[in-house]
């Protein structure tokens, strides 16, 4: 893994944000956009056989020159087609040309995260497409929200930031969201790992905003500040709160004076624009990295079952996840290999989040090599057909020069529970 390969992507209709993980610091950092905010303006420009992105194709439009596509994520969910100069693009292939003109200044991507403000499996399908079209392998394109990017953001803070709960106002032109990032309910397992979810409380919006925004009119900012005062209050009544993030374009001035001593008051603030894509940037380092122990993001789109399979590592045996809480099901296919020797069956267990119930599936090798001395070489494969259904096959592959693959296989399919409102079970 260079410096810069590993990538946190904030992507919305109005801009993008681009971290990347530097080895040297050993944190994200974020790519300057030479603009406000580090955002770089969702705008694609073509002019005389040449694209431009960003300020450059916002100035194109300026100008008048040229042709300029704005709304991009919008266009590609509504799968519009776009006409340029006498050609007709497919909004998804603006999209990755946006994507690739704005990561050119990265030689090589081994991971990347989009976060977008909200998603579904269509959308993470067509963003890890647009990623495999600049070169990017599919295993190492993931998608996640704005709730989950603040919650792996949070992950690589000081554990006293989140020891109770953390909240996150987001503020643009005209309106005030709150986010609380807690801890649910101790789930009835073994794990010892902390389990979070992060929701949205409330919302507001302020006629003073967008004059507040422009800053011309001191009555109208004091008058916002005492009703995003008022909606502080409600938001953090009986609760304790760690800690506090403003992010937005609508924190950039500091117009709430008042508003800020209540948000201070025995707890942390910060403010900055940079706290999705650097989520998205500690997601991609995890999960290339293989790293799966720390805390889990939960919320209603995540498994609540894990998948083990039964292994030996030196004298002792365990239960080894081949799919893990919180994990989407559409991103849990995986092949694996394994060693065996002289096995009748492998072990498999289901394990609910939620009662704690572990259901034991076997799978027979009955007509698979029987060999000592840990010759015998497996692939073990994990596909799902839906949020309900998982296939698990094992098939043996031979052992290289000595043994040549015996055309066995066998699978065997696992009802799970899907989401069914188990999540909420756990609030």
């Amino acid at each position: 893994m260079r410096k810069g390969s590993i990538i946190g992507y904030d992507l919305n209709d109005r801009g993008c944000q681009i971290s990347y993980y530097d080895e040297i610091t050993q944190e994200p950092l974020t790519l300057e956009a030479e603009d406000d905010y580090d955002q770089i303006p969702m705008v694609l420009g073509y002019s005389h056989d040449t694209w431009s992105y960003g300020k450059d194709a916002v100035e194109m439009e300026r100008l008048g020159k040229g042709v300029t596509v704005s709304g991009l994520l919008s266009l590609v969910m509504l799968q519009e087609k776009i006409e340029i100069e006498g050609n007709i693009y497919e909004s998804v292939w603006l999209l990755a040309k946006f994507v690739q003109l704005s990561l050119q200044k990265f030689q090589k991507i081994d991971g990347i995260t989009f976060s977008v403000p909200k998603m579904n499996i269509d959308l993470a399908k067509i963003l890890k497409g647009v990623a495999q079209r600049i070169g990017v392998r599919k295993e190492n394109v993931y998608v996640q929200d704005y709730k989950e990017s603040f919650c792996q953001y949070m992950f690589y803070q000081p554990k006293e930031l989140w020891q109770y709960e953390a909240a996150l106002f987001y503020c643009d032109h005209t309106e005030i969201r709150a986010f609380m990032l807690r801890k649910v309910k101790s789930p009835k397992t073994t794990d010892e790992r902390v389990f979070v979810t992060v929701d949205e409380v409330a919302g507001a919006q302020i006629s003073e905003m967008e004059t507040v925004y422009s800053m011309v009119d001191k009555e109208a900012a004091k008058n916002a500040d005492l009703q995003f005062k008022r909606f502080i209050e409600g938001v953090f009544e009986k609760k304790l709160i760690s800690s506090v993030y403003l992010t937005g374009e609508g924190f950039d001035t500091r117009w709430f004076p008042d508003s800020l001593k209540v948000l201070c008051n025995g707890r942390k603030a910060f403010a900055g624009n940079n706290l999705y894509s650097k989520g998205a940037c500690y997601t991609a380092f995890r999960r290339h990295c293989g790293f799966w122990d720390g805390a889990v993001y939960l919320d209603e789109t995540k498994m609540m079952e894990q998948i083990s399979v039964k292994v030996r590592k030196g004298e002792g045996e365990f239960w080894q996840p081949l799919v893990f809480w919180g994990a989407r099901w559409y991103e849990s296919d995986g092949e694996w290999e394994a060693i065996a020797d002289d096995l009748d069956e492998i072990n498999i267990i289901v394990e609910s989040l939620v009662t704690g119930e572990k259901r034991h599936y076997p799978l027979s090798l009955k007509g698979f090599p029987r060999r000592k001395g840990y010759s015998v070489r497996l692939k073990i494969q994990v596909i799902f057909e839906n949020e309900k259904m998982c296939k698990i096959s094992v098939e043996d592959i031979g052992f290289g020069e000595f043994f040549a693959p015996a055309g066995r296989k066998t699978e065997r399919k696992i009802q799970l529970g899907g989401s069914n409102g188990q999540f909420n079970s756990l609030l």
